[in-house]
C-alpha cells in the first residue's frame, strides 16, 4: 500500500513503521468489529437452523388440525375376486360381493388375407365402422393394405375400438377389432359404402369371436348388473374393480394407521423443534456451553409457550394427556397409541372434537363447540412464524444488526485508509527532509576535515 522506496533517504520513516501503526490500530478498531459480526453470523446460522425446524413443526400442524384428519378410510378385502379403494370420508360398512359374470370387450375377426400388404380395394371408397351406436367413415382406395386400414381405424375410430392384425398361420393373416370399453352395448359393424372392397373379408365376414356382456355380482345378496368391472357409482367414494368370479367380504374402516402416523410426524416435529430451542437457550458459566440465545427473551419465550399449551390446550374439556401424549422433563412429547386407539373406540366424534375441533359431548350431556388441540397449538405458533410474526422480527432485528456492523466496518477500514494514505505522505515529505539535512551536514563536515588537514599540513 505504501510506496517501496520509504526510508531510503533516512532509513528511518520506513513503510514497515507505517504497517506496524496500521496493525495496531486494526487491532483495536477493526478486530473488535469482526469479531461482532462474526457472533451476528453464528447467531443468524442458528436462527436459521431454527427457523427450519419450525417450518416444518407448521407444516406437521397443518396436516392434524384439519376436520380431515379422521376422515382417511382403508379398504380389507377377504378373498380375490374384487378389489376396493375407497375415498377420504367414505362411509364406514361391511359388505359381501359375489361375481358371477364378468363385463367383456365384443370383438371381431375378419377374413383370411395372404399378407398384412394384400390390397383391399379395386377403387377408391369408404367403409363405415359402427360401434355402441357411433358411426366412423374411414376412406381406401386402391392401394390400401391390408396394414393402412388398421392404423386408419385406430387414428379415426381409436377412442372407440382397438384394430390389430394378426397372422393365424402361412399365408393367413386377419384383422381383429375390439371394442375399447365392455358391456353387451359394444356391437360392432363394417359395411362398405361403394362397393369397392375386393372382397367380404372385412364385411360379411366379420364374426364375433367374442361377445360383449355386462358385469353380473351380487351386492349383500342384492343383485347389481353394470357394463364395466370398474364400478365407481355403487356407493358413493368407492372405486371397486371386479377381477374374478367368486365372493369377496369387504370391509370398510377408518385408515387409523394413516391418522397415527400423521401424529406421530406432529410429535417428532415438535420435538426436534423443542430440542433444539433447549439447545440454543441452555443456561451455564462457561461460555463454551452456554446457548446463542441464552438471553434471548424471544427465543425462550417460545420454549416456554410451547410447553405451556401443551399442557393448557384442550378448551377446558379435557387434556392430551388423557389421550397418550406425555410430556417428559426436557419438554419433549411421547404418544402412546394404545391409550389413543381405546379413546377412539370409546367415543370417535369427541376424540376428533377435542383434537380437530367441533362438538365435544360432556359427561353431563352437555355440548361444548371446541377448538381442537391441534387448532390451539397451531394459533400459537403461527403468532411465532406467520409473516411479520416474531420471529420474523427478531430474524429482521438479527440481519439489520449484521448490515449495521458490516457498514460500520466499511467506513473503519476507510478512514484507516484515509489516514494512511496521508501518513505517507507525510512520512515521504520528512524523509526528504531528513535526507537533505544528512546531506548538508555530510557536506559541512567535509569542508571541516578538508580545512583541518591543510592547517596541519602547514
Amino acid at each position: 500500500m505504501g510506496i517501496s522506496s520509504l526510508g531510503v533517504g533516512s532509513n528511518i520513516l520506513t513503510q514497515d513503521i507505517l504497517d506496524q501503526l496500521r496493525k495496531a490500530d486494526e487491532a483495536s478498531i477493526i478486530q473488535p468489529i469482526d469479531f461482532k459480526i462474526a457472533n451476528e453470523k453464528d447467531r443468524k446460522s442458528a436462527f436459521d437452523t431454527f427457523d427450519a425446524l419450525m417450518t416444518n413443526l407448521v407444516d406437521s400442524i397443518v396436516e392434524v388440525k384439519s376436520a380431515t384428519l379422521f376422515d382417511d378410510r382403508k379398504a380389507t378385502v377377504k378373498g380375490t375376486s374384487v378389489e376396493v379403494n375407497v375415498s377420504a370420508n367414505s362411509d364406514l360398512q361391511e359388505f359381501t360381493l359375489d361375481v358371477t359374470q364378468l363385463a367383456t370387450k365384443q370383438v371381431e375377426e375378419s377374413g383370411s388375407f395372404s399378407a398384412k400388404t394384400d390390397t383391399i380395394a379395386s377403387a377408391a371408397g369408404s367403409i363405415n365402422l359402427n360401434i355402441d351406436g357411433v358411426d366412423f367413415t374411414i376412406d381406401y382406395d386402391d392401394t390400401t393394405t391390408l396394414e393402412d386400414i388398421k392404423k386408419s381405424i385406430n387414428d379415426i375410430a381409436g377412442e372407440k375400438v382397438d384394430a390389430t392384425i394378426v397372422q393365424i398361420a402361412d399365408n393367413d393373416f386377419r384383422l381383429f377389432v375390439s371394442s375399447v370399453e365392455t358391456g353387451t352395448t359394444q356391437d360392432i359393424t363394417i359395411t362398405d359404402n361403394d362397393g369397392n372392397l375386393s372382397g367380404t373379408e372385412l364385411t360379411d365376414d366379420l364374426t364375433a369371436v367374442q361377445s360383449g356382456v355386462d358385469a353380473k355380482f351380487t351386492f349383500n345378496g342384492q343383485e347389481v348388473t353394470r357394463t364395466s368391472n370398474n364400478i365407481t357409482d355403487l356407493i358413493t367414494g368407492y372405486d371397486i374393480t371386479l377381477k374374478e368370479l367368486g365372493k369377496s367380504e369387504v370391509k370398510v374402516e377408518q385408515n387409523r394407521e394413516a391418522i397415527l402416523e400423521k401424529i406421530d410426524s406432529f410429535v417428532e416435529k415438535y420435538n426436534a423443534a423443542v430440542g433444539e430451542l433447549s439447545r440454543l437457550t441452555k443456561n451455564s458459566r462457561e461460555s463454551e456451553e452456554r446457548g446463542i440465545f441464552a438471553t434471548e427473551s424471544t427465543v425462550k419465550a417460545l420454549q416456554s409457550d410451547l410447553r405451556e399449551i401443551i399442557e393448557s390446550a384442550g378448551s377446558g374439556v379435557g387434556n392430551v394427556y388423557e389421550y397418550g401424549f406425555d410430556v417428559d422433563k426436557d419438554g419433549k412429547l411421547s404418544f402412546d397409541k394404545t391409550v389413543f386407539n381405546e379413546k377412539l373406540d370409546a367415543n370417535s366424534k369427541n376424540v376428533e372434537a377435542f383434537f380437530t375441533g367441533g362438538d365435544f359431548e360432556k359427561s353431563d350431556g352437555s355440548v361444548v363447540n371446541v377448538k381442537g388441540v391441534f387448532g390451539e397449538v397451531f394459533d400459537l405458533v403461527d403468532s411465532y412464524t406467520g409473516y411479520n410474526g416474531q420471529l420474523d422480527q427478531f430474524k429482521s432485528f438479527i440481519e439489520g444488526s449484521l448490515d449495521t456492523l458490516e457498514d460500520s466496518k466499511s467506513k473503519a477500514v476507510e478512514r484507516l485508509n484515509n489516514k494512511y494514505e496521508i501518513l505517507q505522505k507525510q512520512f515521504i515529505a520528512y524523509d526528504a527532509m531528513i535526507a537533505k539535512l544528512n546531506s548538508a551536514s555530510s557536506m559541512f563536515i567535509q569542508l571541516a576535515n578538508a580545512q583541518t588537514a591543510a592547517q596541519n599540513n602547514q
